[in-house]
């Protein structure tokens, strides 16, 4: 008989402290973002603060964009307590830059998006009852892409 007392969160508590899903702990813990739990006699995975700590901060970078592998570099310099702030300061930047590029490609599909619109407006306002022209431009393209 085990005597002794079995501790921890089981992971449904986990999940929703950290506010994370099932899945998703599971997924963290298969990529070595977080160590593998201690097992209750009945298998259960069993975390403690330390792990919670872990699984909360793992999510909200991923919130912020980071990669599991900027997550892994993070983990690590949080993990060996020195001094950090230059190197995360350089992540930030690449992490900055990145977003940058992507809100400048939205902005260039709202435009060609809107332009397409507004092509539609005026094949329907002259009661345009062949094909489409933004379906036209869109093969039309396709194949000059071959």
């Amino acid at each position: 008989m085990n005597t002794k007392l079995e501790t921890g969160l089981q992971i449904g508590t986990v999940a929703v402290r950290s506010g994370l899903t099932v899945d998703t702990i599971r997924f963290y813990e298969k990529q070595g973002l977080v160590a593998k739990p201690h097992r209750s006699a009945g298998g259960f995975r069993l975390y403690d603060d330390r792990d919670l700590d872990r699984l909360s901060f793992v999510g909200r970078a991923q919130a912020l964009g980071f990669s599991l592998v900027e997550i892994r570099e993070l983990l690590l310099l949080q993990d060996a307590g020195a001094e950090a702030c230059t190197h995360v300061h350089d992540l930030l930047d690449h992490k900055l830059a990145a977003v940058q590029q992507k809100i400048a490609d939205l902005k260039k599909l709202e435009s060609q998006l809107k332009s397409a619109r507004k092509r539609c407006d005026l094949a329907a306002a002259k009661e345009c009852t062949g094909s489409c022209p933004v379906i036209e431009e869109i093969a039309s393209s396709r194949k000059e892409v071959q």
